[in-house]
């Protein structure tokens, strides 16, 4: 029996999910219980809201009105200091085509040819969020997740997806490093897969949301 929907069609973070899940969740088995939206035939929802949190939330409560299940989403982006906040929500189609990844990093990086290493901080942005159905309760919760870093003049690594190989993860860097430093100086595409989702924002994002998922199955 289907409890939790992720809304999305995205594969990956289906995965990511229920690895979050897993041995988290009371009575929850995350292989049958938590499924993505297309194998249930729920809504693809336009994002048409203006921020992180109002398109999670969008996703999250037409897929949980619909299915009459609990329903998990998220929305995320990269957001620049120097371009103040940009791309953002707009990340996944800023050189126009909705998930262009090779045209949204070259206009990017043009964007910032100029732009030396002390002014390319940015960071990746989540926000996830949790639906309960009105026939269930009627609840929600949206929590945050970020990726400090800094974004490197040309792409490293062939890993990842979207702005990963031009993003340097701060906390892998420096005096303090995770790992002791042995990521250091490379990009979200380069480090292993398991080291990204431990440190993601979207794995951040996710995380907080557990507490949420379990209060609203137990009730």
């Amino acid at each position: 029996m289907v409890k939790v929907v992720l809304a999305s069609r995205n594969q990956g973070k289906l995965r990511e999910l229920r690895e979050i899940l897993r041995n988290r969740i009371v009575g929850l088995n995350v292989d049958t219980d938590v499924v993505d939206a297309a194998s249930i035939n729920a809504p693809d929802v336009p994002e048409t809201g203006v921020t992180f949190a109002e398109n999670s939330l969008l996703k999250a409560r037409a897929v949980a009105e619909s299915t009459g299940c609990i329903a998990i989403a998220d929305d995320s982006g990269l957001s620049v200091e120097v371009l103040h906040g940009a791309p953002g929500i707009f990340s996944a189609r800023w050189a126009g085509e909705h998930g262009d990844d090779t045209a949204n990093l070259t206009l990017l990086l043009e964007q910032l040819r100029d732009i030396s290493d002390e002014h390319r901080a940015a960071k990746f942005c989540c926000a996830a969020s949790l639906a309960v159905p009105s026939a269930l309760g009627g609840y929600e919760a949206v929590e945050y997740g970020e990726l400090p870093g800094t974004l490197l003049h040309a792409p490293q690594g062939d890993g990842g997806f979207g702005y990963d190989p031009i993003m340097m993860p701060v906390e892998l860097n420096g005096d303090n490093a995770l790992y002791d430093g042995a990521y250091a100086d490379q990009s979200c595409a380069q480090i292993p897969a398991e080291i990204k989702n431990s440190i993601s924002h979207r794995a951040r994002a996710f995380e907080a949301l557990v507490p949420h998922l379990q209060q609203a199955l137990e009730h």
